[in-house]
């Protein structure tokens, strides 16, 4: 009879942390762009870079159980629509697309029985792809906030900074090798 208990508890337990897992689109992208900067944010991190105590933003943040954070060097066989038609095929609706200092906004959300279960916002320029992808839910007008304030911070955005200046020096590179 214990060991019928423990097993139950042991498959529910198993059971819930796969809910919480990021998506398996999410999962294959880090896979093939393995060198792309990632971050992953529980709430309470999250909370951390509110340095200004900001109301609003822990508000904004207080239904995020977990996200990963991708920034990604797009390659030339990058493709934007297989990437999405992978979220739409794990049951997220496009809910947003709109434009923000120059880059592309899609806001894809998963809902199950009225509950949001998750959010991917994908944030695309011409070459780099940033991904958040949000166990939990957040408020979808907010969502430009939420990226802003990563890319704000002091330490992610010092690591972002450096991984731009990396594209800068290639292309430098580049130029530099057809001048000669």
């Amino acid at each position: 009879m214990n060991f019928k208990r423990i097993s139950i508890l042991l498959v529910g337990f198993a059971i819930s942390f796969a809910n919480m897992a990021q998506t398996k689109t999410t999962e294959e992208l880090h896979k093939k762009y393995s060198e792309s900067l990632s971050f992953f944010f529980y709430n309470n991190t999250l909370r951390m870079l509110n340095q200004s105590d900001d109301k609003a933003f822990d508000e904004l943040i207080k239904d995020i159980e977990k996200m990963k954070f991708l920034m990604i060097e797009k390659n030339t066989d990058f493709n934007y629509k297989k990437l999405t038609s992978g979220y739409k095929s794990e049951s997220f609706e496009e809910i947003i697309s709109s434009r923000f200092e120059g880059k592309s906004f899609d806001i894809f959300m998963n809902e199950k029985q009225g509950k949001t279960k998750g959010v991917v916002v994908l944030v695309n320029d011409s070459t780099k792809l940033y991904v958040l992808d949000i166990v939990g839910s957040i408020s979808l007008n907010n969502a430009t906030k939420l990226f802003s304030t990563i890319d704000g911070s002091s330490d992610i955005g010092k690591k972002i900074k450096e991984f731009t200046k990396q594209d800068e020096k290639k292309e430098v590179k580049k130029e530099d090798t057809k001048n000669e």
